[in-house]
């Protein structure tokens, strides 16, 4: 086995991995963001409206996550987008550890895409608690470029961005990949059109030159909600496309198979000699690990949501593996099964047998309706997930897309979303509900909101990523 196969070389890379200066963003190693990361005490959080009865515009919500803070658990201020209609969804930073060598380059800017208008925003976050919108790029200078739907956003390496678009400029397919430079300036698309159908989420792994991309739908498919007739006809996505990252081609396609369907998320592990990574197949419900041997990639299936039976359903209802996370250290993995209502740890040190941990039940179908004992109602189940850098506190969120909402969960179009916390302790591989934390996106001036991605402004799980 390769040093690349070797989840032992992998966790010494944590300690050792040192091979250039500390000068910009980020953190130097994996090991270091652990070490020497600050508790986080503000999230910012992704509001919208798009889908309900409140006529406004979508938000970035700041919120208060200090324990020590009297606004503890709050909604401390929102910058509004100048428009409506944008659905916000998936945000991003500006720079990573991926550009830490680069002096004076800074974690400050927050890319904020909307997803059905193809609007991009840029939030400058200098003060973290009152950050500002300072830039917006319209939708027709992403259009010219033959490209919609702005899904993740990457930072990448020397201060630019990678943004997966999921359609062509009409919101069908081709889907593909917009680059902006570190002006926040559209520089153009970065793949050849034609090269991937769909698209979704994207990883790159730079010590390897490669970038692993998913596949959700064309957004006419997947904009009116889910259609299991679009299934049938192959509208949705099963495969994984992997990528050489420097030339910006693909090189190899995974086709994961009917029970690979949806596959959403795309997660390597942090260190950055690991070839080995997660992908979550929503609609299949189940977890596929990748990894590369012998110059090939492969992807197994390692873990299986079975369907349960509910009463209001004519047919056994998935869990929806929608999202997940690895944890800094490599250990654990993380996901949310949003239509059972739960939220699962994993032990993945050894990537390819992952080992069940624990779990922790919170609305959806199947979970309990009040987790929370004197709180609100949760409606919906654990969507967005984001985890401390020092791994010991994982909060999540209820919304995946307003559409879908509406189709299984409409009380959250009315009562708006929660955000919840769990800690964790990783030396024992348990999680438990935070009694004490709820966020409330029911109650805000303007009426009910969703809530969907988080983010920490000194970085996080599913954006940092080590050259």
């Amino acid at each position: 086995m390769s040093d690349a196969d070797n989840p032992a070389t992998d966790a010494d890379a944590h300690a050792h991995h040192d091979h250039h200066g500390h000068e910009g963003p980020g953190y130097v190693t994996p090991q270091a963001a652990i070490e020497e990361s600050e508790p986080e005490e503000v999230a910012y959080v992704i509001g919208l409206y798009v889908g309900t009865d409140v006529d406004a515009p979508d938000f970035l919500a700041v919120v208060d996550t200090d324990p020590d803070s009297s606004t503890y658990g709050q909604i401390i201020d929102r910058v509004e987008m100048p428009n409506r209609g944008d659905e916000l969804h998936h945000f991003g930073w500006n720079a990573c550890s991926s550009s830490c060598h680069v002096e004076g380059l800074e974690r400050q800017h927050l890319i904020v895409p909307g997803q059905r208008s193809s609007r991009i925003h840029v939030v400058d976050t200098a003060d973290r608690r009152d950050p500002e919108l300072v830039k917006v790029i319209e939708p027709e200078e992403v259009f010219e470029h033959d490209l919609s739907a702005p899904h993740t956003v990457h930072c990448i390496p020397d201060g630019k961005i990678l943004i997966s678009m999921l359609g062509d400029a009409n919101g069908e397919l081709p889907g593909g990949f917009l680059e902006l430079n570190d002006d926040f300036e559209v520089e153009g698309r970065w793949d050849t059109p034609g090269d991937i159908d769909m698209n979704y989420d994207y990883w790159y792994q730079p010590r390897h030159n490669v970038m692993i991309s998913s596949e959700w739908a064309a957004p006419k498919t997947y904009y009116p909600g889910f259609d299991l007739e679009d299934v049938e006809a192959g509208k949705y996505g099963r495969q994984l496309h992997i990528w050489d990252w420097e030339a910006g081609t693909v090189e190899q396609t995974i086709d994961l198979g009917e029970e690979g369907m949806i596959p959403l998320e795309v997660r390597f592990l942090h260190s950055p000699v690991s070839t080995h990574g997660f992908v979550g197949a929503a609609l299949s419900s189940n977890v596929f690990h990748f990894y590369e041997d012998g110059g090939e990639w492969h992807a197994d299936k390692a873990i299986d949501v079975e369907p349960r039976e509910h009463d209001d359903w004519d047919m056994p209802v998935p869990g929806l593996v929608t999202d997940l996370l690895v944890s800094m250290d490599d250990r654990y993995l993380f996901f949310s099964n949003w239509l059972h209502g739960d939220v699962r740890m994993y032990d993945v040190s050894d990537p390819a047998n992952p080992r069940l941990a624990d779990r922790i039940w919170a609305g959806g179908l199947f979970g309990p309706r009040n987790p929370i004992e004197g709180e609100r109602d949760v409606y919906g189940g654990p969507q967005m997930l984001q985890l401390s850098l020092d791994g010991e506190r994982l909060y999540w969120t209820t919304s995946l897309f307003s559409t879908w909402d509406n189709q299984f969960y409409p009380e959250e179009g009315e009562q708006g979303s929660v955000m919840l916390k769990a800690d964790v302790n990783p030396r024992k591989g348990t999680m438990a509900l935070d009694q004490e934390f709820l966020v409330d996106f029911g109650d805000l001036p303007d009426g009910p909101a969703r809530a969907h991605e988080i983010r920490w402004p000194d970085g996080d799980c599913t954006s940092d990523v080590w050259l």
